[in-house]
């Protein structure tokens, strides 16, 4: 499924004048990207983030909520009509702090570095596994694929 089929069903639903068809077709779509925004909020808060350690040293977290719920809240699903029709599941720095806004690509990347309790004069490493972005989005795109392609054609026949 192309974006091209969406932009000329988006088309035909505009020309038909089916606003309660534009509105359930987005609904769908929206639906049809939540396991993909639920699996990646779920790999987001499971990666193993091993570390050097704790030592003799320690005081509060850097940031005001839980690290692991702050960067899952910051996945987002947008649903876009008309020229450019799609569906879209991202990481909304905003909604992370800003401290933390380069989080997520670093954990992606298998490399996060950071200051030790906020302490910019000591630093620290962890390893996760690189990937847990793009292995979960390559383990669900199927899966929303083949759900747009029925939406797809249920619309169409709706529309015939």
């Amino acid at each position: 499924m192309g974006t091209g089929q969406l932009v000329e069903l988006s088309r035909r639903l505009r020309a038909a004048g089916g606003t309660r068809l534009q509105q359930n077709m987005t609904r769908r779509v929206r639906r049809a990207a939540e396991p993909l925004q639920k699996d990646l909020q779920r790999a987001i808060r499971t990666v193993p983030l091993p570390g050097a350690g704790r030592t003799k040293r320690g005081g509060p977290s850097p940031t005001s909520r839980p690290f692991r719920v702050m960067l899952a809240g910051g996945v987002r699903i947008s649903v876009r009509q008309g020229a450019s029709a799609g569906a879209r599941v991202w990481m909304d720095k905003s909604r992370l702090e800003r401290k933390a806004r380069n989080v997520p690509w670093q954990i992606e990347s298998g490399r996060l570095r950071h200051p030790v309790f906020g302490n910019r004069r000591r630093w620290t490493n962890q390893t996760p596994p690189p990937g847990w972005w793009s292995r979960t989005v390559r383990a669900g795109m199927p899966r929303m694929n083949a759900e747009i392609q029925r939406i797809v054609g249920d619309v169409r026949r709706d529309l015939e």
